[in-house]
C-alpha cells in the first residue's frame, strides 16, 4: 500500500497547509461548500441506518464514506484547516501570514456551513414531505439530538461546557489523524483503510464536530427541536470550534511537526567524535535555523 514515512508526510502537511493559506476565495468556498455538503449527508446516512437498525455501531461503521469522499475529491473541511494551515505559519513559509491564515479559517467555516445548511434544508423536506406531515422517524431523532446536545450541557453549566469542549477536542485529534493518516499512503486503498479507523471512532464516542453539527442542528430547529439558536451557538458550535481547534493543531499537527519535521539532535555520537565536535555540530545547526529564519522574513 505505498507506505510514507512520518518525516515525508509531516513535509506533505505543511505544504498543503501553505497551499490552501495562497487558494482563491472561489476555489476555497467552493471546496469548503462541498465538503460540507458530503459530511452533512453522511451524518444524515449514519442517523437514518441508526434509527431504522437500531445499532448506532453500524451508523458509525458506514460514516466515514463521506469523509473518504470529501478527501478524495481535494475537498476541505475546517477541522482540517485548522491542523495543516497554522503549520505553514510556524515553518515561516513565504507569503503565509497570520492574517491569511485567518482568512482561510473564515472561508473555509462559510463555506462548511453554506453546504450542511443546504443538506439540513433538503433533508427537512424529505422527512416532512415538503414540510406537509409532522417528521418521521429519522426527522424526530435529528430534532431529539439538538435538544440533548445544546440543552442537555446547558442544564450542567460550567461541566456541561467543560464536556463539550473537550469532546470537541477529542473529535478533532481523530478527525485529523484520519486527515494525515490519508498521507501515510500513495494508493487508495490504503489512504481509506487509515481514513477510515478513527473517523468511525469520533463518531461512536460521540464526539462534537463543529460541521456535523452545521447539518445537525438547523435541521434540527427545522423539525421542531425543542432549542434556540442561540442555545446552538453558546451551547454547541461556539466552543465545538474552539475544541476542535485546540484538539487537531496541539495533538496532531503541533506534536508531529515537533517531533518528525523539527528532529531533535541524536543522542548517539559516533566513534571518534568528541565533545568539542558535538558542541560546534550543535552551533552549526543552530546557526543554519537562524539564517533559515531572516531568509524567510526578507
Amino acid at each position: 500500500m505505498s507506505y510514507v514515512k512520518p518525516a515525508e508526510f509531516v513535509k506533505q502537511m505543511v505544504d498543503a497547509g501553505e497551499a490552501k493559506t495562497f487558494l482563491s476565495t472561489r476555489d476555497t468556498l467552493i471546496r469548503a461548500y462541498m465538503a460540507g455538503a458530503i459530511l452533512a449527508l453522511a451524518a444524515a446516512f449514519a442517523v437514518t441506518i441508526t434509527v431504522r437498525t437500531g445499532e448506532p455501531l453500524l451508523g458509525a461503521v458506514l460514516f466515514p464514506v463521506g469523509f473518504c469522499l470529501l478527501y478524495l475529491m481535494g475537498f476541505d473541511l475546517l477541522t482540517g484547516v485548522f491542523t495543516l494551515v497554522p503549520l505553514a505559519l510556524i515553518d515561516k513559509r513565504r507569503g503565509v501570514t497570520f492574517k491569511s491564515m485567518l482568512r482561510n479559517f473564515g472561508l473555509v467555516f462559510v463555506g462548511n456551513f453554506l453546504g450542511a445548511f443546504t443538506v439540513a434544508v433538503f433533508m427537512a423536506i424529505i422527512v416532512t414531505y415538503g414540510f406537509s406531515t409532522d417528521p418521521d422517524a429519522v426527522g424526530q431523532q435529528l430534532g431529539e439530538i439538538g435538544h440533548s446536545r445544546t440543552v442537555g450541557y446547558a442544564e450542567h453549566g460550567a461541566a456541561g461546557m467543560l464536556t463539550l469542549f473537550i469532546r470537541g477536542v477529542l473529535c478533532n485529534w481523530m478527525v485529523s489523524t484520519g486527515v494525515v493518516a490519508a498521507m501515510m499512503s500513495t494508493s487508495v486503498p490504503g489512504k481509506v483503510i487509515a481514513m477510515w479507523m478513527p473517523i468511525m471512532l469520533f463518531f461512536y464516542m460521540g464526539f462534537e464536530h463543529s460541521i456535523v453539527n452545521m447539518f445537525l442542528f438547523p435541521s434540527g430547529l427545522m423539525l421542531g427541536g425543542d432549542f434556540s439558536i442561540g442555545d446552538y451557538l453558546v451551547w454547541n458550535e461556539i466552543p465545538t470550534v474552539l475544541g476542535n481547534l485546540v484538539g487537531g493543531l496541539t495533538f496532531v499537527g503541533l506534536m508531529l511537526y515537533a517531533t518528525h519535521g523539527r528532529t531533535g539532535p541524536s543522542r548517539r555520537v559516533p566513534e571518534g567524535t568528541t565533545e568539542i565536535d558535538v558542541a560546534q555540530e550543535v552551533q552549526a545547526k543552530k546557526s543554519d535555523a537562524k539564517e533559515r529564519a531572516v531568509v524567510a522574513d526578507s
